[in-house]
This record gives structure tokens, C-alpha cells and sequence, in this order.
């Protein structure tokens, strides 16, 4: 899952970064309004933490810029205004919720996961596909209730397909959420780890859509 934080306090931001990278997401990072917003125009992500004191222009015009494009990208606004009204305008201006810091890490993570769970129309914290149950908070994926053992790029794939059932996903959404930007990724990169995904998980799981991408079909 690819998640773009927007930040300005340096060492707040790594933190934060270095937080939800252990949590296996992959993390980018602006500092500013504008910067934000560009990313936002050109860039796919699954969720946005948001600041609202922001140079160059504020979180709150970011998230009116960005609903009023007609993206429903989740958006969790992180910051210190913890004025009633405050919470009222972000969550009216279109964020999914609103944490107020200083916070918990841990609270955080599981906020993420669930806004995730709700964008994907999930009510359950597990995903689950026939025989296969992968574990978003725990890592792990069992199969006939049998740990299987992925590495943390191929649990991202995995994760991706299973959150996007019945809908091919391309190799460039792939390369995505499992790097950054200024990342020099393979050419093979995504193809490597299905073929590692296959032949741990069975040939008939991840389907190749050729010149498309990959998906994994909706439970027969």
C-alpha cells in the first residue's frame, strides 16, 4: 500500500515514516502544500496523512482542491489544532478522520488500517479468499490454516490483489505500492515476486491478464 504523508516538521515526519515503512507501507513524503497537491494530480495512493499548517498552502485548501477534483482517496488529517471546531471544518471539508497530536503510533497504524479497510468495502480486519487468510496487522498469510512464508514485497502484492478482487491491477500500480519515488525498480521486479507468489501459493491463484496486469478473480 502506497501512502503519501504530508508533512513539514522534519523530525516528526521521519518518524512518522520510519513508523509506517516498519508497518510495511510504502511511504512518500512532502512537505508542503503545493508539493502535495502535485503529487495528488499525478501520482495513485491508497491514503493520505495530512497537516494542516503548511507552507506555501494549507492543508485544508489541499483537501478542498483535492475533493473538489473528485478524488475519494482516504485522508487522515494529523495535527495539533484540537479545537472542537477545527475537528468539524476538516471532517466537513472531506477528510475521513481527523488525529490530533501528539499521538500514539500504534493508534495511528490501526486508524490507517481501518480508513484502508473501508475504502475497499471491507468489514472485516482479515482477508480472507478460499482456503487463504492474509492478516493485515499481524503479516500473516496462512493457507488451509498453514503459515506461509512471504517475503514483505510479496505480502504486498498479495495484499493488493486480495483488496481488489475481480479487478485487474496493473503492473505499474504494483511497482507503486511496493516503491517510492526515486526508486530504481527492475523492469522484472513485479514479475519475479508472482512467480515467487506462485509457486508458493498454486499457479491458478494470480491470474496474468496480458498487456494489463494481474488479478486474482472474485470467490466462485
Amino acid at each position: 500500500m502506497r501512502l503519501l504523508l504530508v508533512e513539514d516538521d522534519n523530525l516528526l515526519g521521519d518518524a512518522i515514516r520510519t513508523g509506517l515503512t516498519q508497518e510495511g507501507y510504502t511511504i512518500d513524503w512532502m512537505k508542503d502544500g503545493i508539493s502535495a497537491e502535485s503529487a495528488l494530480k499525478t501520482e495513485h495512493f491508497d491514503l493520505v496523512v495530512l497537516d494542516l499548517g503548511l507552507p506555501r498552502r494549507s492543508g485544508l485548501e489541499v483537501l478542498k482542491t483535492l475533493r473538489s477534483a473528485g478524488n475519494p482517496v482516504p485522508v487522515l488529517i494529523l495535527t495539533a489544532r484540537d479545537m472542537v471546531s477545527d475537528r468539524v471544518q476538516g471532517l466537513d471539508t472531506g477528510a475521513d478522520d481527523y488525529f490530533v497530536k501528539p499521538f500514539d503510533m500504534d493508534e495511528l497504524c490501526a486508524r490507517i488500517r481501518a480508513l484502508l479497510r473501508r475504502s475497499s468495502g471491507r468489514t472485516s480486519p482479515m482477508l480472507v479468499y478460499k482456503s487463504l487468510t492474509l492478516d493485515p496487522v499481524s503479516h500473516i498469510v496462512t493457507d488451509n490454516d498453514i503459515p506461509v512464508d512471504l517475503s514483505a514485497r510479496e505480502f504486498v502484492i498479495l495484499q493488493t490483489l486480495l483488496e481488489n478482487k475481480g479487478r485487474v491491477i496493473s503492473k505499474d500500480r504494483l511497482e507503486q505500492d511496493l516503491y517510492g519515488w526515486n526508486t530504481e525498480v527492475d523492469s522484472n521486479t513485479v514479475e519475479v515476486y508472482i512467480h515467487h507468489l506462485r509457486k508458493k501459493l498454486g499457479n491458478e491463484l494470480i491470474q496474468t491478464v496480458r498487456g494489463v496486469g494481474y488479478m486474482i478473480s472474485k470467490d466462485s
